[in-house]
């Protein structure tokens, strides 16, 4: 959609910037969230903020599967897979996004349903809605392509459990995928796609050929999260739903008749900056397609297309820093310069179609468990990065979730309150910290009705 922005009021390259970092202990509570100055937005069209548009709630990066082990289940035929997707922002309509990106025939979709989820594989059948492709109930979609299904009437609040069922009449390789859900997600034989439960259902922790949801809403826009693992929520409880965007779109929606913001997780386990997944070492070889493409070359698909999106926070770089040789070619590894130009690249692509993008620090990785992941020198690089990121004024603003999460006694180390035990990933107490430290008053600044923007951050510092 052409959003017809005008970006007329820019102000240079340093222009319209906020820099709000805050530490570890930082409480839930907005009023506490140090706040060094407002930021110049751009200016946007406020009817089309206002205006009723499709805006996303829940989005997955596909990736391909793992060439060794195998996914499972590795293939469905004659078999309905539900999905269930914790959604961020409520809307009227709802329609969903499905991928064939990464397959190498047509995937068959026989029937496809959405639908409340109660508990387990239930769901509320009041709520059910089958869904349709351009009017038909079922679709071929061709090798490397999406199919978004048609619209359909349903009152969504926010932060509800959706079951979204799709049948497979037909050999289905398990191709396109998101290989870490932490979400169990249920199997069944036959076309059981709108059934009320799916009794002696086979579970995977995995979701298959889904990609995004997005609700039909006023007054609204999407963040998406772009990140690696730490994003998409590793080591973290499975079906809690405890990754930091998802601490995110529980504050904000303490907030929704200021702003509503949908929260899109754009994280995906292994995934770097500058590479693509290209796991060659010891246990890890074979797993490179599930770390997925280069975030430089997966903006386009998984920021700026999605629905309603008004701005994106970036945290990466990890993965780029500890992979080399622990993981990937020693060839693989990066410098300073090489990060910072990757970074540039992403703020100069968003700045190109007018979103709002925020850096996160790097995390702590001192002394993780895999094996040549961590060295002084990566360590050094890590400390560069996070200054610049800091201080550079480069970015619409900052989180700061290196001081969220790190050992004050130790600071390469993670605070061991918040250490999943791997050194490398916070556990559910460290994604609860990372989420509570985003300055909530900063993102003020994507709203675009006039005299809006103000009203917010008034509020918010009450």
């Amino acid at each position: 959609m052409d959003k017809h922005r005008n970006t007329s009021n820019t102000t240079g390259p340093n222009g319209r910037r906020s820099f709000l970092r805050l530490g570890a202990a930082a409480p839930l509570a907005l009023a506490a969230a140090p706040f060094a100055g407002p930021a110049v937005a751009q200016d946007r069209s406020g009817d089309l903020w206002a205006a009723d548009r499709w805006v996303g709630t829940w989005g997955a990066s596909p990736t391909g599967a793992a060439i060794s082990p195998q996914p499972a289940p590795r293939e469905l035929t004659n078999q309905t897979l539900r999905q269930i997707v914790h959604t961020s922002i409520g809307g009227n309509r709802v329609r969903v996004c499905f991928s064939n990106e990464f397959g190498t025939t047509p995937l068959t979709i026989g029937a496809a349903h959405v639908a409340r989820r109660t508990a387990g594989s239930s769901i509320d059948p009041a709520t059910g809605r089958v869904l349709t492709f351009g009017g038909q109930p079922s679709i071929v979609i061709p090798p490397g392509a999406p199919a978004l299904s048609d619209p359909v009437d349903l009152d969504l609040p926010p932060l509800v459990d959706l079951a979204i069922s799709i049948y497979l009449p037909q050999p289905a390789t398990a191709t396109t995928l998101h290989g870490s859900a932490f979400q169990t997600n249920y199997i069944v034989a036959g076309n059981a796609a709108g059934a009320p439960t799916l009794a002696d259902a086979s579970t995977t922790t995995s979701w298959h050929f889904l990609s995004g949801v997005s609700v039909w809403t006023s007054r609204a826009g999407a963040i998406v999260t772009l990140g690696d693992s730490i994003t998409d929520g590793a080591v973290t409880t499975v079906d809690a739903n405890r990754r930091w965007p998802d601490i995110l779109s529980l504050r904000l929606r303490q907030y929704d008749r200021l702003f509503r913001l949908g929260v899109v997780n754009a994280g995906i386990g292994g995934n770097r900056l500058l590479n693509p997944g290209n796991a060659t070492i010891g246990d890890f070889q074979g797993i490179g397609p599930l770390f997925g493409q280069a975030a430089l070359a997966r903006f386009d698909r998984d920021v700026l297309a999605q629905p309603g999106v008004e701005a994106v926070i970036v945290l990466l770089g990890v993965n780029d820093l500890g992979q080399p040789v622990s993981i990937s070619p020693a060839s693989e590894e990066v410098s300073e310069p090489a990060l910072l130009q990757g970074y540039r690249q992403l703020i100069a692509r968003a700045r190109e179609k007018s979103l709002n993008i925020y850096g996160a620090t790097i995390t702590p990785f001192g002394d993780t468990t895999i094996a040549g992941y961590f060295t002084p020198a990566r360590e050094a690089i890590r400390q560069a990065v996070n200054n610049w990121i800091r201080s550079s004024g480069e970015w619409d603003g900052v989180i700061d979730f290196d001081a969220a999460v790190r050992d004050p006694a130790n600071p390469a180390r993670m605070l061991p309150a918040y250490d999943s035990g791997d050194h490398l990933h916070p556990n559910d107490a460290g994604m609860v910290a990372m989420g509570q430290s985003i300055p909530l008053r900063m993102l003020t600044d994507i709203l675009r009705l006039s005299g809006e923007s103000d009203v917010a951050r008034a509020a918010l510092a009450a």
